[in-house]
């Protein structure tokens, strides 16, 4: 099988390694050519378009931005629709609006194509190792012709029909979002009350309050980057998404209007590329308490994979 890849950014452009690392012959497009070098190096083919891509592989790979970049890719004037796309798989990655995209994925479908969705949870780290978890949707034929390509990347984690991966993710990011700026107000409140964060952190773990955030995440407020590689303005964008899923499905949504309220006062105060975490530092400013932890504390992105090391 031959595998394309469209969008070589920080989860992306380690997603796409993994692929070339499995075998596969793979072709990469990204709007900036210099985000393919690693991939060049490893033996990976450039192509000028999702167009050109399709004519090339049986399998093509997307993680974008968000739904205006996913409605270019298929629909801009060198897009997979202006190719032929009978038989093609279109695996999509890309955290994005279930409804948009099962409207975006007609014309797809009706051209012969196969989509199946296939949003990934976890962090650099997680497509570093190629251990992402993978919430995918689709056809069982389609998804079963695609396992090896999703299984070079992750964890495959099937959630039914085409439009589910996004609502698997939505969902899962949702959650991650509150129990992020909820435990910037935990930390602040145990330390001004005489209880020192690494001390806290430990006796947190593995109980009612431990998380994916709380063992992954907190080292980074420890460390003092609060993660910049999952900056806010994607904090925010999966935000609005998850917003906009409420809205649709007439859910309360309380809770994320306040979480979604804290980002943007993160953003505002420290800038739309600062981490994700920097939105328990708003809490730790306002209290004059710093929750640095002296430690080795990996950073995510530093993180190798096997083949690698």
């Amino acid at each position: 099988m031959k595998v394309g890849f469209i969008g070589l950014g920080t989860m992306g452009g380690n997603a796409a390694k993994n692929i070339i690392r499995a075998g596969f012959e793979t072709f990469v497009f990204d709007l900036r050519r210099e985000a393919a070098t690693d991939h060049l190096s490893m033996g990976a083919t450039w192509v000028d378009s999702p167009r050109e891509m399709i004519s090339h592989v049986d399998c093509v790979v997307s993680m974008v931005f968000g739904p205006p970049h996913l409605d270019a890719v298929l629909n801009g004037s060198e897009g997979l629709l202006s190719g032929d796309c009978r038989g093609k798989l279109w695996i999509d990655m890309t955290t994005s609006s279930p409804r948009f995209m099962r409207d975006l994925i007609k014309p797809f479908v009706e051209a012969g194509g196969r989509p199946i969705d296939a949003p990934v949870t976890g962090s650099v780290d997680a497509a570093i190792r190629g251990d992402m978890p993978m919430f995918v949707g689709g056809e069982d034929e389609d998804v079963e012709a695609a396992r090896p390509v999703i299984e070079a990347m992750g964890e495959l984690r099937k959630v039914g029909k085409y439009g589910n991966g996004y609502v698997a993710k939505l969902v899962n990011n949702q959650l991650w979002k509150v129990h992020a700026a909820a435990i910037g107000e935990a930390m602040v409140c145990a330390k001004q009350a005489g209880l020192e964060p690494d001390v806290w952190w430990e006796v947190m773990k593995g109980g009612a309050a431990d998380s994916f955030v709380m063992q992954h995440d907190v080292p980074s407020i420890f460390a003092g980057h609060y993660d910049p590689s999952f900056p806010l303005k994607l904090c925010l964008k999966d935000l609005g998404l998850i917003k906009e899923l409420l809205e649709d499905t007439g859910t309360r949504s309380e809770l994320l209007d306040a979480c979604h309220a804290r980002f943007r006062e993160a953003s505002g105060r420290y800038g739309p590329d600062a981490g994700e975490m920097t939105v328990c530092k708003v809490v730790e400013d306002d209290a004059g308490v710093e929750l640095r932890v002296e430690g080795d504390w990996m950073a995510p992105w530093l993180v190798t994979h096997q083949a690698a090391e």
